[in-house]
Protein backbone atom coordinates (compact mmCIF):
# COMPACT_ATOMS: atom_id res chain seq x y z
CA UNK A 1 0.00 0.00 0.00
CA UNK A 2 2.92 2.18 -0.46
CA UNK A 3 3.53 4.83 -3.20
CA UNK A 4 5.19 2.86 -5.95
CA UNK A 5 3.72 -0.53 -5.09
CA UNK A 6 2.69 -2.52 -8.86
CA UNK A 7 0.02 -4.83 -7.37
CA UNK A 8 -3.36 -4.04 -6.75
CA UNK A 9 -4.72 -3.05 -3.06
CA UNK A 10 -6.74 -5.28 -1.89
CA UNK A 11 -8.80 -4.02 1.29
CA UNK A 12 -11.12 -6.20 2.87
CA UNK A 13 -11.82 -3.52 6.18
CA UNK A 14 -12.78 -0.20 6.47
CA UNK A 15 -10.04 0.05 9.22
CA UNK A 16 -7.44 -0.68 6.80
CA UNK A 17 -8.53 2.04 4.30
CA UNK A 18 -8.14 4.54 7.10
CA UNK A 19 -4.84 3.32 8.11
CA UNK A 20 -3.91 3.56 4.43
CA UNK A 21 -5.00 7.41 4.33
CA UNK A 22 -3.13 8.14 7.48
CA UNK A 23 -6.33 8.60 9.33
CA UNK A 24 -7.43 7.40 13.19
CA UNK A 25 -9.55 4.00 13.20
CA UNK A 26 -13.23 4.34 12.57
CA UNK A 27 -15.55 5.16 15.52
CA UNK A 28 -17.38 1.77 14.58
CA UNK A 29 -15.56 -1.11 12.26
CA UNK A 30 -18.26 -1.15 10.13
CA UNK A 31 -18.93 2.14 8.88
CA UNK A 32 -17.20 5.87 8.65
CA UNK A 33 -17.14 9.14 7.23
CA UNK A 34 -14.09 10.41 5.74
CA UNK A 35 -13.86 14.45 4.70
CA UNK A 36 -12.03 14.78 1.30
CA UNK A 37 -9.95 18.04 3.25
CA UNK A 38 -8.71 16.09 5.83
CA UNK A 39 -6.64 13.68 3.54
CA UNK A 40 -2.80 14.04 2.40
CA UNK A 41 -2.53 13.96 -1.69
CA UNK A 42 0.46 12.08 -1.51
CA UNK A 43 -0.95 9.94 1.51
CA UNK A 44 -1.67 6.92 -0.40
CA UNK A 45 -0.98 5.90 -3.88
CA UNK A 46 -3.77 3.38 -5.65
CA UNK A 47 -2.86 4.52 -8.88
CA UNK A 48 -2.22 0.92 -10.55
CA UNK A 49 -5.79 0.20 -9.21
CA UNK A 50 -7.63 -1.21 -6.10
CA UNK A 51 -10.74 -3.20 -4.45
CA UNK A 52 -12.64 -2.47 -1.64
CA UNK A 53 -14.34 -4.96 0.07
CA UNK A 54 -17.09 -2.76 1.35
CA UNK A 55 -19.49 0.18 -0.43
CA UNK A 56 -18.40 3.66 -1.24
CA UNK A 57 -20.56 6.57 -1.95
CA UNK A 58 -18.92 10.30 -1.95
CA UNK A 59 -19.65 13.25 -3.63
CA UNK A 60 -16.31 15.10 -4.50
CA UNK A 61 -16.14 19.22 -4.94
CA UNK A 62 -13.46 21.66 -5.91
CA UNK A 63 -11.75 20.07 -8.28
CA UNK A 64 -8.46 21.35 -9.45
CA UNK A 65 -9.59 19.57 -13.04
CA UNK A 66 -12.59 19.95 -14.94
CA UNK A 67 -14.48 16.63 -15.06
CA UNK A 68 -16.00 15.03 -18.21
CA UNK A 69 -17.79 12.00 -19.86
CA UNK A 70 -15.92 10.68 -22.53
CA UNK A 71 -14.97 13.62 -24.75
CA UNK A 72 -18.01 16.00 -23.59
CA UNK A 73 -17.84 18.21 -20.39
CA UNK A 74 -20.62 17.97 -18.13
CA UNK A 75 -22.98 20.86 -17.47
CA UNK A 76 -23.87 19.82 -13.75
CA UNK A 77 -20.46 20.04 -12.77
CA UNK A 78 -21.04 21.33 -8.92
CA UNK A 79 -20.27 18.27 -7.67
CA UNK A 80 -20.00 14.64 -8.41
CA UNK A 81 -20.95 11.59 -6.83
CA UNK A 82 -19.27 8.05 -7.51
CA UNK A 83 -20.52 4.79 -6.19
CA UNK A 84 -18.30 1.86 -5.01
CA UNK A 85 -19.85 -1.77 -4.52
CA UNK A 86 -17.37 -4.41 -3.02
CA UNK A 87 -14.78 -6.45 -5.51
CA UNK A 88 -14.74 -3.97 -8.11
CA UNK A 89 -11.64 -2.89 -9.54
CA UNK A 90 -11.18 0.94 -9.54
CA UNK A 91 -8.41 3.39 -10.14
CA UNK A 92 -7.61 6.47 -8.32
CA UNK A 93 -8.25 9.61 -10.44
CA UNK A 94 -5.48 11.86 -12.14
CA UNK A 95 -4.35 14.40 -8.82
CA UNK A 96 -5.78 16.91 -11.22
CA UNK A 97 -9.50 15.61 -10.56
CA UNK A 98 -8.87 14.91 -6.74
CA UNK A 99 -11.09 16.51 -4.78
CA UNK A 100 -10.69 19.32 -2.08
CA UNK A 101 -13.44 18.83 -0.72
CA UNK A 102 -16.89 16.74 0.20
CA UNK A 103 -16.71 13.53 1.66
CA UNK A 104 -17.57 9.93 1.41
CA UNK A 105 -19.49 7.04 3.64
CA UNK A 106 -17.83 3.75 3.81
CA UNK A 107 -19.98 0.65 5.01
CA UNK A 108 -18.91 -3.20 4.98
CA UNK A 109 -22.14 -5.44 4.03
CA UNK A 110 -22.18 -6.90 7.27
CA UNK A 111 -24.00 -3.17 8.28
CA UNK A 112 -26.95 -3.28 6.38
CA UNK A 113 -26.78 -7.56 6.17
CA UNK A 114 -30.18 -7.47 8.25
CA UNK A 115 -31.80 -5.19 6.86
CA UNK A 116 -34.32 -4.51 3.49
CA UNK A 117 -31.73 -2.67 2.15
CA UNK A 118 -28.72 -5.71 2.46
CA UNK A 119 -31.49 -7.62 -0.01
CA UNK A 120 -32.37 -4.88 -2.71
CA UNK A 121 -29.15 -2.96 -2.53
CA UNK A 122 -28.00 -4.38 -5.58
CA UNK A 123 -30.59 -3.33 -7.50
CA UNK A 124 -29.47 0.26 -7.54
CA UNK A 125 -27.30 0.31 -11.13
CA UNK A 126 -25.17 2.84 -10.10
CA UNK A 127 -23.44 0.55 -8.32
CA UNK A 128 -21.99 -0.99 -11.70
CA UNK A 129 -21.18 1.97 -13.58
CA UNK A 130 -17.85 2.92 -14.46
CA UNK A 131 -16.23 5.98 -12.80
CA UNK A 132 -16.09 8.17 -16.09
CA UNK A 133 -20.01 7.45 -15.90
CA UNK A 134 -20.70 9.25 -12.29
CA UNK A 135 -23.80 11.58 -10.89
CA UNK A 136 -22.93 15.20 -11.56
CA UNK A 137 -25.09 17.17 -9.61
CA UNK A 138 -26.65 20.62 -9.54
CA UNK A 139 -26.91 22.83 -6.81
CA UNK A 140 -30.31 22.28 -5.54
CA UNK A 141 -29.30 18.45 -5.50
CA UNK A 142 -26.20 18.96 -4.02
CA UNK A 143 -27.70 20.14 -0.92
CA UNK A 144 -30.18 17.87 -0.45
CA UNK A 145 -27.44 14.88 -1.05
CA UNK A 146 -25.37 17.07 1.39
CA UNK A 147 -27.98 16.96 4.52
CA UNK A 148 -28.23 13.83 4.14
CA UNK A 149 -24.66 13.21 4.76
CA UNK A 150 -24.59 15.60 7.43
CA UNK A 151 -27.36 13.63 9.24
CA UNK A 152 -25.01 10.69 8.78
CA UNK A 153 -22.22 11.75 10.33
CA UNK A 154 -24.34 13.50 13.11
CA UNK A 155 -25.24 9.56 14.53
CA UNK A 156 -21.70 8.13 13.60
CA UNK A 157 -20.55 10.58 16.01
CA UNK A 158 -22.96 10.44 18.83
CA UNK A 159 -22.14 7.61 21.04
CA UNK A 160 -23.43 4.33 19.72
CA UNK A 161 -26.85 2.86 21.27
CA UNK A 162 -28.86 0.08 20.31
CA UNK A 163 -30.73 2.61 17.34
CA UNK A 164 -27.73 3.88 16.06
CA UNK A 165 -27.80 1.50 13.44
CA UNK A 166 -31.19 1.50 12.37
CA UNK A 167 -30.76 5.75 12.47
CA UNK A 168 -27.47 5.25 9.96
CA UNK A 169 -28.85 2.65 7.75
CA UNK A 170 -32.17 4.33 7.08
CA UNK A 171 -30.18 7.29 5.95
CA UNK A 172 -27.91 5.41 3.93
CA UNK A 173 -30.86 3.98 2.24
CA UNK A 174 -32.04 7.21 1.83
CA UNK A 175 -29.23 8.53 0.57
CA UNK A 176 -29.27 5.64 -2.25
CA UNK A 177 -32.68 6.55 -3.01
CA UNK A 178 -32.14 9.91 -3.72
CA UNK A 179 -29.17 9.26 -6.34
CA UNK A 180 -31.12 6.69 -8.17
CA UNK A 181 -33.93 9.70 -8.58
CA UNK A 182 -31.03 12.20 -9.97
CA UNK A 183 -29.29 9.39 -11.70
CA UNK A 184 -32.36 9.14 -13.53
CA UNK A 185 -32.74 13.02 -14.56
CA UNK A 186 -29.41 12.81 -15.59
CA UNK A 187 -30.22 10.65 -18.41
CA UNK A 188 -33.16 12.75 -18.82
CA UNK A 189 -30.98 15.77 -19.17
CA UNK A 190 -28.25 14.55 -21.01
CA UNK A 191 -30.15 13.10 -23.91
CA UNK A 192 -28.31 14.94 -26.48
CA UNK A 193 -25.31 12.74 -25.54
CA UNK A 194 -27.39 9.80 -24.87
CA UNK A 195 -28.89 10.14 -28.89
CA UNK A 196 -25.04 10.33 -29.70
CA UNK A 197 -24.46 7.15 -28.34
CA UNK A 198 -27.21 5.36 -29.52
CA UNK A 199 -25.87 6.95 -33.36
CA UNK A 200 -22.51 5.37 -32.46
CA UNK A 201 -23.99 1.85 -31.55
CA UNK A 202 -26.21 1.54 -34.71
CA UNK A 203 -22.98 2.24 -36.64
CA UNK A 204 -21.20 -0.28 -35.03
CA UNK A 205 -24.25 -2.79 -35.27
CA UNK A 206 -24.74 -1.95 -39.00
CA UNK A 207 -20.54 -2.02 -39.66
CA UNK A 208 -20.78 -5.31 -37.80
CA UNK A 209 -23.68 -7.16 -39.66
CA UNK A 210 -22.41 -6.00 -42.57
CA UNK A 211 -19.28 -7.41 -42.62
CA UNK A 212 -20.26 -10.39 -40.10
CA UNK A 213 -19.32 -13.25 -42.10
CA UNK A 214 -19.36 -15.58 -39.58
CA UNK A 215 -17.70 -13.43 -36.86
CA UNK A 216 -20.25 -14.39 -34.01
CA UNK A 217 -23.14 -12.36 -32.61
CA UNK A 218 -22.19 -8.81 -31.09
CA UNK A 219 -22.61 -8.77 -27.17
CA UNK A 220 -23.57 -5.74 -25.12
CA UNK A 221 -20.10 -5.95 -22.92
CA UNK A 222 -17.96 -6.03 -26.47
CA UNK A 223 -20.21 -2.88 -27.87
CA UNK A 224 -20.12 -1.26 -24.62
CA UNK A 225 -16.32 -1.54 -24.60
CA UNK A 226 -15.95 -0.09 -28.26
CA UNK A 227 -18.32 3.03 -26.73
CA UNK A 228 -16.00 3.68 -23.71
CA UNK A 229 -19.52 3.13 -21.07
CA UNK A 230 -20.32 0.31 -18.74
CA UNK A 231 -22.87 -2.63 -20.21
CA UNK A 232 -25.31 -0.89 -17.48
CA UNK A 233 -25.19 2.26 -18.53
CA UNK A 234 -25.65 1.96 -22.18
CA UNK A 235 -28.29 -0.22 -21.37
CA UNK A 236 -30.11 2.27 -18.91
CA UNK A 237 -29.31 5.11 -21.37
CA UNK A 238 -30.96 3.31 -24.79
CA UNK A 239 -33.55 2.56 -22.34
CA UNK A 240 -34.48 6.00 -21.77
CA UNK A 241 -33.88 7.06 -25.02
CA UNK A 242 -35.93 4.45 -26.87
CA UNK A 243 -37.54 2.14 -24.24
CA UNK A 244 -35.49 -0.69 -25.50
CA UNK A 245 -32.35 -2.15 -23.59
CA UNK A 246 -29.01 -2.49 -25.24
CA UNK A 247 -29.61 -6.80 -26.09
CA UNK A 248 -33.09 -5.70 -27.64
CA UNK A 249 -31.28 -2.96 -29.62
CA UNK A 250 -28.77 -5.76 -30.93
CA UNK A 251 -31.97 -7.96 -31.66
CA UNK A 252 -33.83 -5.46 -33.47
CA UNK A 253 -30.85 -4.74 -36.13
CA UNK A 254 -30.31 -8.35 -36.06
CA UNK A 255 -34.02 -9.13 -37.33
CA UNK A 256 -33.56 -6.07 -39.77
CA UNK A 257 -30.42 -7.33 -41.56
CA UNK A 258 -32.14 -10.81 -41.53
CA UNK A 259 -34.86 -9.52 -43.15
CA UNK A 260 -33.34 -7.91 -45.65
CA UNK A 261 -31.29 -11.03 -46.50
CA UNK A 262 -34.27 -13.22 -46.74
CA UNK A 263 -35.37 -11.02 -49.06
CA UNK A 264 -33.28 -9.72 -51.33
CA UNK A 265 -30.55 -13.08 -51.75
CA UNK A 266 -30.85 -16.83 -52.76
CA UNK A 267 -29.15 -17.99 -49.47
CA UNK A 268 -30.42 -20.87 -47.15
CA UNK A 269 -31.81 -20.05 -43.95
CA UNK A 270 -28.65 -21.92 -42.33
CA UNK A 271 -26.56 -19.99 -44.65
CA UNK A 272 -27.76 -16.48 -43.13
CA UNK A 273 -27.80 -17.68 -39.78
CA UNK A 274 -23.99 -18.47 -39.77
CA UNK A 275 -23.26 -15.09 -41.70
CA UNK A 276 -25.44 -13.31 -39.19
CA UNK A 277 -22.82 -15.11 -36.52
CA UNK A 278 -25.00 -17.70 -35.14
CA UNK A 279 -23.40 -20.95 -34.26
CA UNK A 280 -26.79 -23.22 -35.02
CA UNK A 281 -29.30 -22.13 -37.59
CA UNK A 282 -31.94 -23.70 -34.78
CA UNK A 283 -31.08 -20.84 -32.77
CA UNK A 284 -31.69 -17.71 -35.52
CA UNK A 285 -35.02 -19.82 -36.54
CA UNK A 286 -36.22 -19.65 -32.79
CA UNK A 287 -35.15 -15.92 -32.26
CA UNK A 288 -36.32 -15.04 -35.64
CA UNK A 289 -39.82 -16.55 -35.13
CA UNK A 290 -39.71 -14.89 -31.32
CA UNK A 291 -39.67 -11.22 -32.68
CA UNK A 292 -41.54 -11.82 -35.86
CA UNK A 293 -44.06 -14.41 -35.54
CA UNK A 294 -43.20 -15.94 -38.28
CA UNK A 295 -40.27 -18.44 -39.38
CA UNK A 296 -37.51 -16.91 -41.84
CA UNK A 297 -38.92 -19.18 -44.13
CA UNK A 298 -42.50 -18.36 -44.00
CA UNK A 299 -41.14 -14.33 -44.01
CA UNK A 300 -39.49 -15.28 -47.39
CA UNK A 301 -42.44 -17.14 -48.82
CA UNK A 302 -44.43 -13.86 -48.15
CA UNK A 303 -42.41 -12.18 -51.08
CA UNK A 304 -42.74 -14.67 -53.65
Amino acid sequence: MKKGNKQVAILNSISELHRGLGLPGPEHPLVSIVRFSDLSNDAIDYSTGFIFNFYMVAIKKDFNGKMRYGQQYYDFDEGVMTFIAPGQLCYEEEPSDRPRSGCMILFHPDFIRNYPLGKHIKDFEFFNYASNEALYLSQKEEATIENIFSSIQQEYRLNIDPFSQDVMVSHIELLLTYSNRFYNRQFITRKSAGTGLLSKMEELLNAHFNNANGQGLPTVKSLAAQLNVSPGYLSDTLRQLTGQNAQQHIHSKLIEKAKEVLSTSDQTVAEIAYQLGFEHPQSFNKLFKQKTNVSPVAFRQSFN
